[in-house]
């Protein structure tokens, strides 16, 4: 008897000692950007943040860039052409300086917007009609695309490409210069209550240069360091600069932008500060639309729920393209290891690419091969994101999803379509999924992670040199505005506006 009731107790012991451990709640505290999404009610709108027409440099007419973007499915799309606000479809906006200089670049062509009716190149009716403030452009049977109010690329003659996207705000029209100025153009946005973000970060810190991921973005370079500061104070000071553009165009100028990103999420997501990743086409020709672009979760088509959308980060990036010879590499020894027909095709195709692209560093010291995914696939399609706190458990449900993984602090920490943070090694201040189907790339904006010992802050002032070398740079540009007259009569003359 004695013996039994000694059993009996240490199992009683035994058990209530195993309650905390199942009934503990994780050290994790999960926020969540998508928290307020309401998945069965919202739609998924697919938008175009940024395109360009030949009211500057680019080679299409508004007219023809917005009928691309309709055949190919969009429901939102912003013309943001350099230093001219997006003010309508169907009324010419042109700065004739900028104009004229351009056509130096792109040729001379004939500046062409919508009217309020007619007919496509493809024969279909089309009218463009304003609903409560919004344009809307459809065609016959068709639905109808969102313009987004103000689209522009600020800082339209950088000689450095220093260029920031806004919406929602009347400024910088007519604005010339902008060599390394990011901060005027966002301070004026912010404070009139626009949204700006940062484009092709790569191309301005010329780590579109380098060949390997180490190389780029790497701290101890002063030049790098002085532009991750710059772009973390920049982002930390004003909250309508919602982020940067993570994947773009053709993943040529962006291969390493996805380590900045991590970079400025590690050091500023402590601070409870996220940023947020987009991906758009740039595109300045018709071939390269559908390239990259945002899948806004919105409950409907409008301006304001545009905006809201974007300063909650309630949106996914998604590309067609991969050029980062380390992603692809990662990317194809996942795949391969994987018993769908599907994924494993990708993963040879992503082999092939990144062999190509070794054998091109190796041969002549730069890369021109870039993974481009079929763009008749399908792209995944995410349905919910769940957020268990209590279990630190966050996982991504939808459907044409081949392969996920989760990274923090620039590490590749779990794989599939769950993260149990519990189990998870080299966790930091966030984490954020990337998704490959056999049509694009997706990424989610970063969960931020709070939780007892985790990395402090790292975002340290800089002397911010923009101001001065703009002054230095841009001064005789600027005076150019001054001509405007006489190149509107030029460009009339010669019958282009």
């Amino acid at each position: 008897m004695k013996k039994l009731i000694s059993v009996v107790l240490s199992a009683a012991i035994l058990f209530s000692l195993s309650i905390p451990v199942f009934a503990a709640d994780s050290k994790y505290t999960i926020t969540n950007p998508y928290a307020d999404v309401d998945w069965d009610a919202y739609n998924r709108y697919k938008a175009d943040l940024h395109s360009h027409t030949n009211v500057t440099d680019g080679t299409n007419t508004l007219k023809e860039m917005v009928e691309k973007h309709y055949e190919l499915g969009y429901d939102i799309l912003a013309s943001t052409d350099h230093g001219t606000t997006s003010y309508s479809w169907t009324e010419d906006n042109v700065v004739p300086a900028i104009k004229f200089a351009m056509m130096f670049k792109r040729g001379a062509t004939k500046v062409e917007s919508l009217d309020n009716s007619g007919k496509a190149a493809n024969g279909k009716n089309y009218t463009v009609t304003t609903v409560d403030g919004d344009d809307y452009y459809a065609q016959e049977g068709g639905k109808d695309m969102l313009r987004v109010p103000y689209g522009i690329e600020n800082n339209p003659t950088s000689f450095n490409n220093a260029h920031v996207n806004s919406f929602f705000a009347d400024y910088g029209n007519g604005i010339l210069g902008g060599t390394s100025d990011y901060e005027t153009p966002i301070r004026n946005i912010d404070a009139l209550g626009g949204v700006s973000v940062i484009n092709h970060p790569g191309e301005y810190t010329s780590a579109r240069h380098e060949v390997y991921t180490k190389d780029a973005y790497d701290k101890s370079n002063y030049r790098y360091s002085y532009d991750i500061r710059k772009f973390e104070n920049l982002l930390m000071k004003y909250p309508s600069c919602i982020g940067i553009d993570v994947n773009s165009k053709g993943d040529s100028r962006t291969r390493f932008d996805r380590k900045l990103w991590d970079i400025m999420l590690t050091d500023m997501a402590p601070a409870g500060r996220n940023v947020f990743a987009l991906a758009s086409s740039d595109a300045h020709n018709l071939d390269i639309v559908n390239s990259g672009y945002i899948i806004a979760l919105m409950p409907e088509k409008t301006s304001e729920a545009l905006k809201n959308c974007l300063l909650s980060g309630e949106f996914f990036a998604q590309s067609r393209y991969i050029g980062n010879l380390d992603e692809l590499k990662a990317y194809s020894s996942a795949l391969l290891g994987s018993d769908n027909a599907s994924a494993v095709k990708i993963g040879e195709d992503m082999k092939a690419a990144a062999e190509s692209i070794n054998n091109e560093i190796v041969g002549n010291g730069e890369q021109s091969t870039h993974f481009k995914f079929d763009e008749n696939a399908k792209c995944a399609y995410i349905d919910d994101i769940s957020v268990d706190n209590g279990d630190a458990e966050i996982t991504v449900s939808g459907s044409d999803m081949l392969y996920v993984r989760w990274i923090s602090d620039g590490k590749v920490i779990a794989e599939g379509n769950s993260i149990d943070l519990d189990e998870c090694e080299n966790v930091g201040s966030y984490v954020r999924a990337e998704i490959i189907s056999d049509g694009a790339v997706t990424y989610t904006q970063a969960f931020l992670l709070s939780y007892d010992g985790m990395p402090e802050a790292n975002v340290k002032a800089v002397a911010d040199l923009g101001g001065i070398t703009t002054v230095l740079a841009d001064t005789i540009i600027k005076a150019l505005a001054v001509f405007n007259p006489i190149f509107e009569q030029i460009l009339k003359l010669i019958g282009l506006i």
